[in-house]
């Protein structure tokens, strides 16, 4: 049996809902699902929703991995988002 975890690749794609809306869905998937801090959550831009889903995934993934590395306004810190030099 291979006992290799795999990487989470959990995405949450949020499109057309209202702030409040947004927030009682992350609320929601956190509320339900097993370590809720390894979802990445997204909403989609003027410029990733012409991207590909593949590419979207990745982007989001890379992006939540990097912060949950380098958590914002830790000390030493310089996550910010976009930090993977694509435009957004």
């Amino acid at each position: 049996m291979n006992n290799e975890k795999k990487p989470d690749e959990r995405v949450v794609l949020i499109h057309g809902f209202s702030r409040e809306e947004t927030m009682k869905i992350l609320k929601a998937v956190k509320s339900k699902v097993s370590d809720p801090a390894g979802v990445a959550f997204s909403m989609t831009t003027s410029t990733n929703i012409e991207w590909k889903i593949k590419d979207l995934v990745n982007e989001v993934r890379e992006e939540h991995e990097y912060l949950r590395a380098n958590p914002p306004g830790k000390s030493g810190s310089s996550a910010t988002p976009g930090a993977f030099g694509k435009s957004s």
